[in-house]
């Protein structure tokens, strides 16, 4: 079998994904894809240098997730995740793609606006043209615009990263009211979020600076009807004290001050994280 592999996408700008070999119907009724030959491709050349420091093979294996199941990812931005689930899952599985409400939001230039009220189209295309399986193997959508049939059918829901959005922009309730919905009752939420230390004051750790306390992420899935289930270390980075003037885009992948110290954030790598597992509370 020859699984579709994805390549760049620009975040929120949908721009087309590519890929080795389409996947041909038969291709589709054959075994799944295996998750180490997925991260082998030749078409992750330019991803596998952030493996090291997201592990992917790890992390989703802790978030019990399986080549069969259903799982939503949310907001898939830069698309990093998304070239490592989508074939890996849509093979025998079903892969989805969901991002807030973009009415709800608010917005720097028409620009920005005009691009973020395109995510749907522009991600959806590009799964199209990527995967050669067709529109209705594509499941891309806003939180606002959630089909009726995805309710209760969702194994797993994935949020990498995009807590601190969430926070800041108070759409956290928003968006977890959507994954309680579409999550079967026994779907689980896998999160993987920049951690600031637990002994930190809230004035120093807001989310403004890209990191939260852990005892902050509990709160808001709590406060909306889920509980923890594991935490794990897959992903931590004790080089990060997470004290940055900066924020977390002081540190690769995003290197904010250029050449400045380049060096010495080379070093430390990506940022701490912490990968948190939930359920629906009983």
């Amino acid at each position: 079998m020859k699984p579709l592999y994805l390549a760049s996408m620009t975040a929120l700008a949908g721009a087309a994904l590519s890929l080795t070999a389409p996947l041909a119907a038969d291709d589709h009724a054959a075994d799944a894809p295996n998750i180490e030959d997925v991260l082998a491709n030749e078409s992750r050349d330019g991803d596998r240098a952030r493996d090291q420091y997201r592990n992917p093979a790890e992390t989703l294996a802790f978030f019990q997730i399986e080549p069969t199941m259903t799982v939503a990812e949310y907001g898939p931005g830069g698309a990093w995740y998304t070239r490592v689930l989508a074939p890996w899952i849509m093979p025998k599985g079903k892969y989805i793609a969901f991002n807030g409400d973009s009415d709800a939001r608010t917005y720097r230039s028409r620009a920005q606006e005009a691009r973020s009220k395109a995510w749907t189209e522009n991600f959806k295309k590009g799964l199209v043209e990527a995967s050669g399986m067709g529109e209705d193997a594509a499941h891309v959508f806003e939180i606002d615009e959630m089909p009726d049939d995805v309710a209760g059918t969702v194994d797993r829901v994935v949020i990498f990263r995009s807590m601190h959005g969430l926070a800041n922009s108070n759409t956290a309730d928003d968006v977890l009211d959507a994954v309680h919905k579409m999550l079967k009752d026994d779907g689980m939420v896998g999160v993987v979020q920049h951690r600031a230390p637990a002994d930190a004051s809230f004035d120093d750790y807001s989310p403004a600076p890209g990191y939260m306390k852990k005892e902050q992420v509990l709160a808001i899935f709590a406060a909306n009807g889920f509980e923890l289930v594991a935490e794990s270390e897959i992903n931590a980075n004790p080089k990060d004290p997470a004290n940055w003037e900066g924020g977390v885009w002081t540190l690769p992948p995003v290197l904010r001050y250029g050449d400045q110290d380049r060096e010495k954030y080379v070093a430390i790598g990506e940022s701490d994280r912490m990968t948190l597992l939930f359920k629906k509370a009983d």
